[in-house]
């Protein structure tokens, strides 16, 4: 009978599923006393695993609640969509996200962070519990932090105070420095093309160098990816795309906007608009979609890494139960939406038409994607809002609030080490607490 269910061995120990008990009633009751062989323990989903699964789905909502209005920040703006059609449309696009792309996210969160030693449950929800505090704090004061970047901070934070610094996964030394030369090499190109297009035009070559240099460094690496040449993953990436996604939003949103322009610079607005009205609700929800299957992986990883943590599960196998629930949550955040971050974003940065939406979200879109499939779980907070700076400064360096984009990218950086401070702190006193009552 003991082959019959799904149980998994370990020394002094049996792991029996929820459903198990279901099923297979009689044997779990003959396993619950002990009567089928000495010395063996059960366990079934105690109440702390549960209360972990719900702070991950809780990570989820909130992060719905501030992130994922991004997705609507431009398409509010330019009233392609009233507020009510737009949250409830990303909302939908938000859960079927985890279902287009890949689980390569939610693998990064639960496998390539932190080692195997430093995901108890403890840890894991210590981290969540620290995370999902400093987004609602940053949510109810208006600013876009990533809840991706939170979520790592909690988890680096969290897992050092568990096993101490070996516990965060770097990368090696080769790989640093071959992305160190790429990115030189990238710094060289972009001047050298920026400070000729500045020659030819009578602008600023000192500017034009300066700025090649900084968008070369950052749009080749992806570029790399993409071909097949270079391989990032883990912290590694995610560190790396804080600054590589506004930047490459930034260049390609800037470009397209360029482009679009000049297709429809002889064009009457009211015909740009009706045009490009449609298309731009298409690419946010695209935008959305994209939002769903990188950010909303956040959760699945974290209840997967819980459940192998715990013992439910012996190899991180995502349950489709899990991303169900997930999207699920993120989805309902999504309408409950977080109304001062897009106001923020979408009229504090800078004004913007139509067609520059459909620019901003597309470029963004595509950033998204590329980085769900790579697995890199960012912010998409980075890459929306370097878009929108993007097809803001086609009008001039004067049309982009700039103080309002230092302000972002403060919280954008002090993000991850914030929340790896709280997550420490927390951890090292609530262990402590439970070393005293225990």
């Amino acid at each position: 009978m003991i082959a019959d269910i799904e149980s998994v061995w370990k020394p002094r120990y049996v792991c029996v599923h929820v459903k198990t008990a279901f099923r297979y009633p009689r044997v779990y009751e003959e396993l619950s006393a002990g009567s089928i062989e000495k010395n063996v323990t059960v366990i079934v989903m105690e109440p702390f695993i549960l209360f972990g699964i719900i702070l991950a789905l809780g990570l989820a909502f909130v992060n719905g609640l501030n992130d994922a209005s991004h997705s609507i920040a431009t398409v509010v703006a330019t009233r392609a969509l009233s507020p009510a059609k737009a949250v409830f449309l990303t909302a939908v696009c938000n859960m079927l996200g985890p279902f287009v792309f890949t689980t390569a996210v939610a693998a990064t969160i639960g496998t390539a962070i932190i080692t195997h030693d430093a995901l108890t449950p403890l840890s894991l929800i210590v981290a969540m519990g620290s995370a999902i505090l400093l987004i609602f704090v940053a949510t109810r004061a208006g600013l876009p932090i990533s809840s991706s970047n939170a979520m790592v901070g909690g988890l680096l934070g969290a897992g050092v105070g568990a096993v101490g610094f070996s516990a965060i996964i770097l990368p090696g030394s080769a790989n640093v420095i071959q992305v160190f030369f790429f990115a030189c090499t990238g710094a060289v190109l972009g001047s050298v093309v920026l400070a000729l297009i500045c020659v030819a035009f009578e602008g600023d070559i000192r500017s034009g160098i300066l700025l090649g240099a900084v968008f070369g460094a950052g749009i080749i690496i992806p570029l790399l990816m993409i071909a097949g040449v270079l391989q990032i993953k883990g912290l590694f990436a995610i560190v790396l795309f804080i600054f590589i996604s506004p930047l490459v939003g930034m260049a390609g949103a800037f470009l397209f906007s360029v482009l679009v322009s000049q297709v429809i610079k002889h064009s009457r607005q009211s015909r740009a608009k009706r045009t490009f009205q449609p298309l731009h609700v298409l690419a946010c929800l695209a935008q959305a979609t994209a939002h769903g299957g990188n950010d909303g992986q956040n959760a699945v990883g974290l209840i997967t890494a819980l459940l192998v943590a715990s013992g439910f599960l012996t190899t991180f196998s995502i349950p489709l139960w899990v991303v169900l629930l997930a999207a699920t949550a993120i989805g309902l955040g999504t309408c409950f939406g977080g109304w001062q971050v897009v106001d923020k974003m979408a009229k504090g940065i800078t004004k913007i038409r139509p067609y520059q939406g459909f620019c901003a979200a597309t470029a963004s879109s595509g950033i998204l994607v590329m980085e769900t499939m790579y697995g890199i779980p960012v912010s998409s907070t980075h890459a929306i809002n370097g878009a929108i700076v993007g097809v803001g400064a086609t009008r001039g360096k004067d049309a982009v609030q700039w103080m309002v984009v230092r302000e972002m990218m403060r919280a954008w950086i002090i993000t991850i080490p914030l929340a790896f401070v709280c997550s420490f702190l927390v951890y090292l006193v609530l262990s402590a607490f439970l070393r005293i009552i225990g």
